[in-house]
């Protein structure tokens, strides 16, 4: 079964366009975690520890409530089909976060308003994409 992957390498996924936002913000707390403060909750705690693929699924697993033993299986299934990557984030569409792809694949997350994210922006050797639009032109 082919696998496909949401994987960068040295690259900065920037925020949006059309973010509402110059100043990152953390998502807030509902009853139900919400996709952003789910992946928030991740980053902040683990810069460099995960790759896309990791974040994502940790994410549908929650979401979907996948035991610790199903999870092999399931990631299997769920990455057999293409999914948005974090190009798609409502931390980076949103919230005002871009995120860094390291040399190894390992994200981490970075605050639009940082002096890393515009160290990383001036960086030659790190490759720029743009989070995806909310709206369309």
């Amino acid at each position: 079964m082919k696998q496909h992957t949401t994987n960068y390498v040295n690259t900065l996924i920037e925020v949006a366009e059309d973010c509402p936002v110059s100043w990152a913000q953390i998502p807030i707390e509902k009853k139900e975690k919400t996709i952003a403060r789910l992946q928030y909750e991740i980053l902040i705690k683990n810069p460099y520890q995960y790759s896309s693929d990791d974040i994502i699924f940790e994410c549908y697993a929650i979401k979907n409530d996948i035991s610790e033993h199903e999870k092999q299986k399931e990631r299997a299934k769920f990455f057999s089909k293409g999914q948005p990557c974090l190009r798609c984030s409502p931390l980076a569409k949103k919230y005002g976060f871009g995120f860094h792809h390291n040399s190894e694949g390992k994200v981490a997350m970075i605050p639009v308003e940082s002096k890393e994210y515009q160290t990383l922006l001036n960086d030659s050797s790190v490759t720029k994409t743009k989070a995806m639009r909310s709206k369309r032109k």
